[in-house]
């Protein structure tokens, strides 16, 4: 009813211009006009003002099929998997852009990846060489201070043959500490231990990223390439001050190296059928070092980890006239994990379960898709895939498993009346194995100490069933409502191992079935049409309810790590006589949860806040300043442990270690000068 109301308030309004090669087939169309007020810089800008659209960058999992994001590029998606899809956007300059088609519930010739809106940046053809330079400065309230910059381009030679290249670099905080305080309080009646805290977390990387595309037999080649490298360090210093002066320290570094090598060819053949081949290989290398010096004792966790990933997959699409098209394709993809882990206490060796594992994953996957636009009212958008894979473990863990899914997804779009859309979607749904989870992990500074690694795990399953109602206002402006269903089974969350010694460790194991339920309201409202010209809300709110039982204590509990809410809202006023865009973003807060088998730990971050301005004097120049308020509230981050005397299941008053951090104001600045 509420959208129907809206929808009466706005009539006679067009939400926008669509394009005639897309009119009537579920797609609006957004040409440069439509930025123009805003100037944008570059894909990401332009993406980011898409009425009703909020961007999905994909999932980070094993395999190609199940890790797109909600954005195309001139109808195919990016064939990187470790070069983020908003970092591509940020690539592409504004001034490429031909348009955006933004799709909703389905469209013939067009793969929505699971998605009930997708993005779809059209660029131009042809053109000279383009680029930038960016260079930026962020200075902490404290003092420190952080360099950035990139510098991109992209071109053409000999007519059909396109490149492009990209290099960044730079340095940025951990904003969720700097000083702090924690107080412990001693269940047996102990005096409370308070300490000051002085934790600095830096994160230095580097990447660089190119490609070149050409034809090739009638059809047409792109290969890419990427380096990437990070170094995060985070050491803290804790002064107790109570009841017994002492100092405790901490240290934590890791250190990454990433590297893609990857092919795409695609092919038409006639006006309705299309091949596409994909090759890609991916490794990673990181290093841990988690160390801690308590009352004279040293603990020092170590950690080396080796994975890589080899995907094949072969893609043929064709389209029946104008309203039915289908695709079908096989996936392959072998991954693997060389992990070797060592815990010392004063340099003797801890037992640790799994320390040592050698995993690897072979898994095939076929599937087919369609969509069928009965009328204009109506889009049918289908697909039906099956997996299989056989993963093996060598080292501390020996086992062998085989595993097999059938993962079906049926999406409808209803347009009852102008302006309206009702989306349905059935899907379901199986994770992919994160290898994070069979390696063990550590964080030496709080109460969690060594999470245990396990590779014997089972992909998290569901059953989802959605419903978003979406009402275009008037031009530009949106509210959409979803509610959206999961029944979880194989829920991944924490419980129980016991080493060799009888110490008993966290780690992620399957504990069984669960749901998950969300609302998520968004809304895009443009305010000229009520007189208030180039001003623009954009915003998001998410509500979660979860529900799984304990594998400690056999009760109900929410799941792990998820946030039971997230929200954010942002203002933006264009002013394009003066060339000027101001705004202001806020990021909500949130907290989390975690369930150990001894612990509870709950931590809350504290709403960030971004007031902006950029000014472009001229089309080639830009000029942005930020005042992030990072402490508007006095308490950025909270993080309180409930530390119990053994297994939650055995009762008992716990610990309490609350521990809280600030971290201070700065200023952001970034020249970027165009090149065309």
């Amino acid at each position: 009813m509420l959208f129907l109301v809206l929808a009466q308030v706005a009539a006679g309004a067009a939400p926008v211009a669509i394009t005639d090669s897309v009119a009537g087939k579920g797609v609006v169309s957004y040409g440069p006009e439509f930025f123009a007020a805003q100037n944008p810089n570059n894909a990401l800008d332009m993406v980011g003002r898409l009425p009703g659209f909020i961007l999905d960058t994909g999932d980070t999992v094993r395999g190609f099929e199940g890790a797109a994001g909600n954005v195309l590029i001139d109808g195919q998606r990016p064939s990187s998997k470790t070069d983020a899809l908003d970092l591509i956007l940020q690539r592409t300059p504004a001034s490429k852009v031909a348009r955006i088609d933004v799709i909703r519930g389905g469209a013939p010739g067009i793969d929505m990846q699971g998605k009930t809106v997708i993005a779809n940046v059209i660029l131009k053809t042809g053109g000279g060489t383009r680029g930038l330079m960016a260079l930026s400065n962020y200075t902490l309230g404290d003092g420190r201070t952080f360099l950035a910059g990139r510098a991109e381009a992209s071109g053409a030679w000999g007519g059909q043959r396109t490149w492009e290249a990209a290099l960044r670099a730079g340095s940025s905080p951990d904003d969720g500490v700097s000083t702090g305080r924690s107080e412990t309080t001693f269940a047996d009646g102990s005096p409370t231990q308070v300490a000051l805290l002085e934790s600095r977390g830096t994160d230095v990387n580097g990447s660089a990223t190119g490609a070149v595309e050409t034809p090739l037999a009638g059809g047409r080649l792109r290969l890419s390439g990427r380096l990437y490298q990070e170094k995060f360090d985070e050491p803290e210093v804790d002064t107790i001050i109570a009841p017994t002066p002492d100092v405790q320290t901490f240290g934590y570094v890791q250190k990454t190296t990433d590297t893609e090598l990857g092919g795409r060819y695609s092919r038409a053949f006639g006006s309705s059928t299309n091949l596409e081949l994909m090759a890609l290989r991916t490794t990673r290398d990181r290093d841990t070092d988690s160390l801690s010096v308590i009352s004279g004792s040293i603990s020092d966790f170590l950690s080396t980890a080796k994975s890589s990933e080899a995907i094949v997959r072969g893609v043929v699409k064709r389209r029946f006239g104008e309203r039915v098209s289908l695709e079908a394709g096989a996936e392959g993809a072998d991954n693997k994990l060389d992990s070797r882990t060592r815990f010392t206490v004063d340099a003797v060796d801890q037992p640790l379960p799994a320390a040592n594992v050698q995993v690897e994953e072979k898994r095939a996957e076929i599937f087919a898709k369609g969509t069928w636009r009965p009328s204009a009212k109506w889009t049918i958008d289908g697909a039906l895939r099956y997996e299989g894979s056989d993963i093996t473990s060598r080292g501390d863990v020996v086992f062998a498993k085989t595993l097999y899914f059938a993962k079906p997804r049926l999406t409808v779009s209803w347009d009852p009346i102008a302006a309206t859309e009702v989306r349905l979607r059935l899907e379901r749904w199986v994770g992919q194995l994160d290898f994070n989870y069979f390696v063990a992990s550590s964080n030496l500074n709080n109460s969690v100490g060594v999470t245990a690694g396990n590779p014997d795990l089972n992909p998290q399953q569901a059953w989802i069933s959605e419903i978003a109602v979406e009402q275009q206002l008037w031009k530009g402006a949106s509210v959409l409502l979803t509610a959206r269903h999961q029944q979880l089974s194989d829920v991944i969350d924490l419980g129980p191992v016991f080493a060799s010694d009888g110490t008993v460790f966290d780690r992620p194991t399957n504990i069984g079935d669960g749901t998950e339920d969300e609302l998520i309201f968004d809304f895009t409202l443009p305010f000229d049409r009520l007189g208030w010209a180039g001003a623009l809300v954009k915003g998001e709110v998410l509500r979660r309810w979860t529900d799984v039982r304990d594998p400690t204590t056999g009760e109900h509990r929410e799941i792990s790590g998820l946030h039971p809410s997230d929200w954010n809202l942002s203002f933006s006023q264009d002013l394009p006589k003066q060339k000027l865009t101001f705004g202001v973003d806020f990021y909500g807060g949130f907290r989390r949860n975690y369930f150990r088998f001894d612990q509870i730990e709950n931590f809350k971050l504290a709403t960030y806040i971004r007031p902006y301005a950029e000014w472009k004097p001229t089309p080639a120049w830009s000029l942005r300043v930020e005042l992030p308020l990072v402490n508007a509230p006095p308490v950025r981050l909270r993080d309180t442990f409930q530390v119990f005397p053994g297994p939650r299941n055995l009762g008992g008053q716990p610990d309490i270690q609350d521990r809280h951090f600030s971290f201070p104001n700065g200023l952001y600045l970034r020249v970027l000068k165009n090149f065309n």
